[in-house]
């Protein structure tokens, strides 16, 4: 069973930067992608940003030039550098990652936004 370890939330005010960074135990020759989706209270989770196995990432368009995704080549290790975050980027963010035909969830970080 793959788990992902999340890291890197807490509370920051308007304007401020957080990085998360997510650890996935498993191989990285069968990471096929992994990202970062997030849920604000009452609202469903939204995909944030995604970087497949190959280097391409997608970003929602709410964040896009704010939030740089990467990752570490040949670990199955992915960070989010949020930059100029705002108070409606507030929301638990979970970290996702893809092995083969299987996905896996983090159990979440909380991320504040408020001065």
């Amino acid at each position: 069973q793959v788990q992902l370890v999340e890291s890197g939330g807490g509370l920051v005010q308007p304007g401020g930067s957080l990085r998360l960074s997510c650890v996935g135990s498993g191989s990285a020759s069968s990471m096929r992608a992994m990202g970062w989706y997030r849920q604000a209270p009452g609202k469903q989770r939204e995909l944030v940003s995604l970087i497949l196995s190959g280097g391409y990432a997608n970003y929602a368009s709410s964040v896009r030039g704010r939030f740089t995704i990467s990752k570490e080549n040949g670990k199955s290790t992915v960070y989010l550098q949020m930059n100029s975050l705002k108070p409606e980027d507030t929301a638990v963010y979970y970290c996702y990652a893809e092995y083969g035909s299987d996905t896996y969830w983090g159990q979440g970080t909380q991320v504040t936004v408020s001065s």
